[in-house]
């Protein structure tokens, strides 16, 4: 079984995530944008049991950061763990997204992810 590691930027909260995610996304939302301070966020989710992560996290509005350097890691609900794909060690080149979500928000220089299922907001 594959496993993927990351963590904070500083280093003190690191984690690792056990096979392939149930779903890959990529969220345009004016949220997705403040969290991620770019165009857009790009996500992955993870069963909870499949997720080791050592550090202290705090949270806010349901995103978990670093308690030390503030890198916004991703979110843990009940049963699934969502991590932001730009905190894991190595680029994932093969977590393509499924879904783009809030293309509406899209910024007119940024192409359709080839593939992806198109949601002019929520996919819910």
């Amino acid at each position: 079984m594959r496993e993927r590691t990351g963590g904070c930027l500083c280093g003190a909260v690191r984690y690792a995530v056990r096979g392939e995610p149930t779903h890959v996304g990529c969220c345009h939302c004016a949220d997705c944008r403040k969290r991620s301070g770019s165009a857009f966020a790009i996500y992955a989710h993870w069963p909870l049991e499949a997720v080791d992560l050592d550090g202290e996290l705090r949270e806010y509005d349901g995103d978990r950061f670093c308690a030390t350097c503030g890198s916004r890691l991703g979110s843990i609900e009940d049963d699934t763990v969502e991590i932001n794909l730009g905190t894991l060690d190595d680029p994932p080149f093969d977590l393509v997204p499924q879904a783009e979500l809030w293309i509406k928000r899209r910024e007119p220089w940024l192409h359709p992810v080839e593939g992806a299922s198109q949601y002019r907001e929520n996919r819910h």
